[in-house]
């Protein structure tokens, strides 16, 4: 039988060690991946709870259901009265 068709770790497929070196590299690719997949995950949700609801916003927020129409002028008045 011709070494060709002996399977990778018989000599045949590249030589043998060929086809090793790139199924380590994906593995370890894989591997980098994840990891740096899980950092950005992490530091997204980080950065998340990290946000404080300042007045600023609160401020915007109100503004913006007042423009909507979702609250009348003495609401928002009232509202941003407490607010501040």
């Amino acid at each position: 039988m011709c070494s060709w068709f002996g399977g990778p770790w018989a000599g045949g497929w590249f030589g043998g060690g060929m086809l090793m070196m790139v199924l380590m590299f994906l593995f370890w690719g894989f591997i980098i991946w994840v990891g740096i997949m899980l950092v950005r995950k992490l530091s997204q949700t980080n950065s998340h709870s990290r946000t404080i609801d300042t007045p600023q916003t609160t401020l915007n927020i109100l503004k913006e259901r007042y423009a909507k129409g979702e609250i009348s002028k003495e609401e928002f008045d009232r509202i941003k009265k407490d607010i501040e």
